[in-house]
């Protein structure tokens, strides 16, 4: 288990900056536990990989300190901060077999022969290419390349392993599995891990815990099923899972709970999380799996009449497309239990949710301290 009482790594009062004027890393305060699995989510430009560079030591903060086990390492060396990195690309050796490519750190820290090949045989097993280590890189699949290039970051024991976009080569299916791996192994070794990915689902599956990064400022950062349940602003609610959007006025609020009026759609009741006051608009958020579809009248405190737009059938689920509240892109989604592959489009159905279940939210904005 991460060990959350002290920070492995801090980052404090964090910026960058390239060009002097615009911020792509706007006052990060972040600490990662020792043992902890962390990913920094975020789209393209959010400010996660450079905010990953700085901690590598391939990019300086141009305001504020980075801390590894309490120490300092803004002007560390990259290789002298003890760090294994595994990259997208894998950057393997194309002309040194496998075992080789798992040697060349070891004698960089000038380790003996038989120590040597110990850790390579230990590290080649944990990613289950044992047989594998005569192979040059050009011999091996995608998955079992990124395989190697996971063995050669753990193979010095190292205190802190990164990694970028590492699955972001591979299908969907070996994607998955080397999900599944990463985690395994991580569980195994208790070693920290810090994660870069745009993709949510990878997040999700793989973390202890996950900072939404957005604009240069972490969003969120909290466990998987708090972010997934308990988004705290618009954007996280729409970045993690999938998610309705109903825009609204406030037209009252109950203390946890309040009332907003959306466009065309008559009043919802909604949990109040950020709410200004009345008068003002919201967001409201809505995963469609927490939608009920024809529910028995007065079962529900929020029921509406729909249309059905569109269904579309992905096997093991079904998404209906229905016009609801002033949207026509309201989805509904279903078990696929009764092999359900037709719904007639322009029929009228109603659809209800739980007060619980829809959560008003303000735009993101402002920078959030996120310590521990």
């Amino acid at each position: 288990m991460p060990d959350y009482n002290s920070a492995f790594v801090k980052f404090l009062n964090v910026q960058k900056t390239y060009d002097g004027e615009t911020l792509v890393v706007r006052d990060i305060n972040l600490d990662v536990a020792r043992g902890e699995f962390l990913t920094m989510l975020g789209p393209s430009g959010s400010g996660k990989t450079t905010t990953l560079m700085m901690l590598a030591g391939f990019e300086a903060p141009t305001r504020g300190s980075i801390f590894l086990e309490g120490r300092p390492i803004d002007k560390m060396p990259p290789h002298k901060r003890d760090i294994g990195m595994v990259f997208q690309n894998y950057a393997l050796f194309p002309h040194m077999t496998v075992a080789e490519n798992l040697a060349f750190p070891l004698k960089v820290r000038k380790l003996g022969r038989a120590e040597r090949e110990a850790r390579i045989k230990r590290a080649l097993e944990m990613v289950r290419l044992g047989p594998y280590g005569g192979r040059r890189p050009a011999q091996l699949s995608g998955g079992q390349q990124q395989r190697v290039a996971l063995a050669r970051a753990l193979v010095f024991d190292p205190k802190l392993v990164l990694m970028d976009e590492p699955l972001g080569a591979l299908d969907k299916q070996l994607r998955e599995q080397m999900q599944l791996e990463i985690k395994h192994i991580h569980e195994d070794l208790g070693v920290t891990v810090v994660y870069v990915t745009h993709d949510q689902a990878e997040a999700l599956t793989m973390s202890d815990r996950i900072a939404v990064f957005n604009d240069g400022v972490i969003q969120q950062l909290a466990k998987p099923v708090e972010l997934y349940e308990r988004p705290c602003n618009a954007f996280v609610a729409q970045f993690i899972g999938e998610n309705n959007r109903l825009p609204g006025k406030v037209v009252a609020v109950n203390g946890v709970t309040c009332t907003v009026e959306v466009p065309g759609g008559g009043n919802v009741q909604a949990l109040a999380i950020n709410v200004e006051a009345v008068g003002r608009s919201t967001i409201l958020s809505l995963r469609p799996e927490r939608v009920r579809l024809n529910p028995q009248p007065g079962s529900l405190p929020n029921i509406f009449s729909a249309r059905i737009e569109e269904l579309i059938y992905l096997g093991d689920q079904v998404r209906i497309r229905v016009s609801v509240c002033g949207q026509s892109e309201f989805v509904v989604k279903l078990p696929n239990l009764e092999g359900m592959t037709q719904a007639e489009g322009g029929a009228t159905i109603t659809v209800g949710w739980k007060v619980e279940d829809c959560r008003a939210l303000d735009e993101p904005g402002g920078t959030l301290d996120l310590k521990q």
